[in-house]
C-alpha cells in the first residue's frame, strides 16, 4: 500500500507541474516575479506538501516560527536548513512569509518544466566550477533580492545527507551574511525519517522542523566562526527532534526521564533507609 501511495503522490507532481510551469513561463513577460511566486508557484508547492501529507501520510510539526521576522519586516534573512530530502525544498517555499530565492546549481535549470519555471522566479543559479565567479554572483544577487523583500535559502551541507549523518558545512551562507549584514536562521529538519534521500517511497510519520533564533554576524568573527555557530545549533537540535537516528551517547538528556531516574533513586534510598531502621529496631528488641 505504501508504494502505491508514493506513486500517486509523484504522479500528481509530474502531471500538475507541466501546466503550473507553463503558466509561470507564459506569464513572465506580463506579471512581476512576486506575483508569479504568490499566485502560481506557491500554491503548487503547497499542493505537493499537502499531497504528501494526505496521500503519503507525511505529517509535520513546526517549532520556533515565532523567531521569524514578521511579513512587513524587511530584515535581510538567510535560511540555513538541514537538508535530508526534497520535502524541505517544497515545504519552506510553501510556508515562509517572504518569497524565497534558492541558491542552486545551474544544471537544475535543464529539468523540463520544473527547471524552466525556476529560471523565471528570480532564483540564484550558479556554475559551481566557476568558484570565485559563482561567489560574486551569489553576493551581488543575494543582496539585490533581499533588498526587494526576498529571503535567500541555502543548504549549508550542499547536498542531502543521510538520516543521522552530518555533511560538511560550507561557509557560503555565512560569507553572504557577513557581506550583506543579513541574519542567518538555522533550521533543523528531520525529513529523512519519512522521505529518505534518493528514495521514491514515503514512510508515514511526522517530520519535525525546528527554527532557531536569527544569528546576526559579529564584526569580530570570521564566516567560518559564524557558520560553526549555525552548525552547532542545527546538529544539537537534530539530536533533540530525531533522537532515534543518533547514538544514545549523542542524544540530549530527556528532562522527564532524568527526573524519573532521580525520583527512582530517591525512592530506593528511602526504602533502604526504612529497611535499615526496621532491622535496627528488631535487633534492639
Amino acid at each position: 500500500m505504501r508504494p502505491l501511495r508514493s506513486v500517486i503522490v509523484f504522479l500528481w507532481m509530474a502531471v500538475t507541474v507541466i501546466p503550473m510551469a507553463s503558466l509561470i513561463i507564459l506569464a513572465t513577460p506580463f506579471i512581476n516575479p512576486d506575483t508569479r511566486w504568490w499566485y502560481l508557484a506557491r500554491p503548487w508547492l503547497r499542493g505537493a506538501v499537502a499531497a504528501a501529507r494526505l496521500v503519503g501520510g507525511v505529517q509535520y510539526e513546526v517549532e520556533g516560527e515565532h523567531h521569524l521576522p514578521k511579513k512587513a519586516d524587511n530584515t535581510r534573512i538567510i535560511l540555513c536548513p538541514k537538508h535530508q530530502s526534497t520535502w524541505e525544498t517544497f515545504f519552506f517555499a510553501s510556508r515562509m512569509p517572504h518569497p524565497l530565492a534558492y541558491v542552486f546549481k545551474r544544471e537544475l535549470l535543464l529539468i523540463p518544466f520544473f527547471g524552466w519555471a525556476m529560471a523565471c522566479l528570480n532564483m540564484i543559479h550558479i556554475d559551481r566550477s566557476a568558484r570565485g565567479g559563482a561567489w560574486n554572483k551569489v553576493a551581488l544577487m543575494g543582496e539585490q533580492l533581499m533588498d526587494r523583500g526576498k529571503w535567500v535559502i541555502m543548504f549549508p551541507e550542499g547536498t542531502r545527507s543521510e538520516r543521522g549523518k552530518q555533511g560538511t558545512y560550507k561557509t557560503g551562507a555565512a560569507r553572504l551574511a557577513v557581506a550583506t549584514g543579513a541574519s542567518i536562521v538555522p533550521i533543523a529538519v528531520a525529513s529523512a525519517r519519512c522521505w529518505p534521500r534518493k528514495s521514491f517511497t514515503f514512510f508515514p510519520g511526522t517530520i519535525k522542523v525546528s527554527l532557531g533564533a536569527p544569528v546576526a554576524p559579529d564584526p569580530a568573527e570570521s564566516p567560518g566562526e559564524l557558520m560553526a555557530k549555525v552548525e552547532r545549533w542545527i546538529e544539537q537540535e537534530m539530536r533533540r527532534i530525531d533522537p532515534e537516528a543518533y547514538p544514545e551517547i549523542e542524544r540530549p538528556v530527556d528532562p522527564a526521564k532524568q527526573e524519573a531516574a532521580i525520583q527512582a533513586s530517591l525512592d530506593r534510598r528511602a526504602d533502604a533507609a526504612r529497611g535499615s531502621h526496621g532491622a535496627a529496631e528488631e535487633s534492639g528488641e
